[in-house]
């Protein structure tokens, strides 16, 4: 798993598939995580440069106190302004991330993260086989959350500098 993990934070850009800010969809928390710890916010607090996936919104805005930020949103991953350089977290349901893997490959994406609840067994397959770096699984399988993995995955990239809490772009 260090392998993927480092391939996946390697890479400069990052983009989550299934960002949203509708409360009650499945992309704003994920399967089993409480809203406040959704994933495009942990890629936020953790000051990398992401770009929110959802054909249907043109922004997304994260509650970011004392302020918000909105954060720009495209509608597929051949939409990203640098796919060949962009990690892709998936947090989709199972019936629509096979069709959003294959996009992904097609536009050059060389590493995903697929989140608890957001693949099927050909979804994750695919995933493994087709990407440089292919992170998925569940109960306690490989690469089960980012929001659990995340922050090993940065070290083992160097993306965590010398102090602690520092992580390259701010701080924790």
């Amino acid at each position: 798993m260090e392998a993927s993990l480092k391939t996946f934070f390697s890479s400069p850009y990052f983009a989550v598939a299934g960002a949203t800010t509708n409360t009650s969809k499945f992309g704003y928390k994920g399967k089993q995580s409480p809203s406040q710890f959704f994933v495009l916010a942990w890629y936020h607090t953790h000051s990398l440069p992401v770009t929110p996936l959802n054909p249907s919104l043109p922004t997304i805005t994260i509650p970011s106190p004392p302020t918000q930020t909105s954060y720009a949103a495209v509608a597929s991953p051949s939409a990203l302004p640098h796919p060949t350089e962009t990690s892709l977290s998936v947090i989709t349901p199972p019936p629509v991330t096979l069709k959003l893997l294959k996009e992904a490959k097609e536009a050059g994406v060389r590493a995903v993260w697929l989140q608890p609840g957001s693949f099927d067994q050909e979804g994750l397959a695919f995933a493994k086989r087709e990407f440089d770096a292919g992170i998925g699984g569940g109960n306690g399988g490989e690469g089960a959350c980012v929001l659990v993995s995340g922050e090993e995955g940065m070290r083992v990239a160097g993306r965590v500098g010398a102090g602690e809490g520092e992580v390259m772009g701010g701080k924790l």
